[in-house]
């Protein structure tokens, strides 16, 4: 396959293995197979009644539920088929005289990359969905899809030496990596938020619970050293640590937005209207996902989607400041 073409598919696919890793994590199905990388024994799952009972003989303790299963194991597939593909990528680039030291670097780094995931999804089911590897599992993840977005830009433009460069002035380049900084945490808070389960803690807008400021607990919310506990499915957090985290999540999206505005401006004044246009769309989608989470009580596709809002947020601004 074309390089161009395996690096344009890989990078949706990542979209792909990113939504069904929150699909599965919000339909509370992390610990759908209770093994890795089998799924009760099996290498699918279990369907027929001898299996079932076989499967549950294995892990008594996680009795079989077909419909937690089934989003687990297809994330799984999802991204062993993503894994190959990078792979590939690898190979490919290796093999092309006309891709740079920059991009091999790239190449090779993913190969690492996807090797660590496959360890953080192991960790994730073998530490019972601790909210650190959880959320390290989901950023990774990010990361991962980033830097094949990159590749492809990269190769895009060995095929297209005409393209003119954005050549961004130092002020623009500035709130870009400005820009980077505040969606990664931004991302980072979301993930903590979902992985302790702090979603629906405040389930009013704009103020929460009817206050400004409620009852929280931010030294409980954001202790990283917390126990993993039997199982941290549901949580073991406190309600006002939940609190505590949600708010944070909400502060950080109000930081995102006003540092992205001053970025849309700048590149609108610089005459950069489309890339200004696409980020403007980036963000409008965004935070409409994260309103309508709260106003519909966190329903699964309108939270599936918010993650995949993050995803291109960081993606677009990643590629806008190493796509050069």
């Amino acid at each position: 396959m074309n390089l161009k073409y395996l690096t344009l598919f890989s990078g949706l696919l990542g979209f792909v293995v990113v939504a069904l890793g929150a699909w599965t994590r919000l339909a509370d199905a992390g610990l759908g197979c209770p093994d890795w990388p089998g799924c009760y024994g099996f290498v699918t799952i279990p369907v027929n009644p001898e299996d079932i009972e076989i499967a549950n003989s294995r892990y008594p303790e996680t009795p079989y539920e077909v419909a937690k299963a089934i989003p687990e194991v297809v994330h799984r597939y999802f991204a062993a088929t993503l894994g190959l593909f990078i792979i590939g990528i690898f190979l490919a680039v290796r093999k092309n005289p006309t891709c740079t030291k920059n991009m091999k670097l790239l190449a090779g780094f993913l190969v690492f990359w996807v090797i660590m995931q496959g360890t953080f999804g192991y960790l994730t089911v073998s530490l019972k969905l601790w909210p650190q590897v959880v959320t390290t599992h989901l950023m990774s993840g990010f990361l991962t899809t980033v830097i094949i977005w990159l590749l492809y830009f990269k190769v895009k433009d060995l095929e297209d030496p005409g393209r003119i460069p954005w050549s961004f002035n130092p002020d623009i380049t500035r709130l870009i990596n400005l820009s980077l900084v505040v969606v990664s945490i931004q991302i980072f808070l979301g993930a903590w938020t979902s992985t302790n389960y702090a979603s629906i803690s405040c389930a009013d807008l704009p103020l929460c619970r009817g206050q400004l400021l409620p009852p929280a607990d931010f030294i409980s919310g954001f202790n990283f050293l917390q126990t993993i506990g039997p199982n941290y499915l549901g949580g073991q957090l406190s309600d006002e640590a939940r609190v505590a985290i949600h708010l944070t999540h909400r502060f950080g999206s109000i930081v995102v937005t006003l540092v992205l505005l001053s970025l849309i401006f700048s590149l609108y004044k610089n005459q950069l209207l489309k890339v200004a246009v696409g980020l403007s769309g980036a963000l409008a989608l965004q935070i409409s996902l994260g309103i309508s989470n709260v106003i519909f009580s966190l329903p699964l596709l309108i939270a599936v989607g918010h993650n995949l809002g993050g995803l291109l947020l960081i993606t677009y601004l990643a590629i806008l400041r190493f796509r050069e």
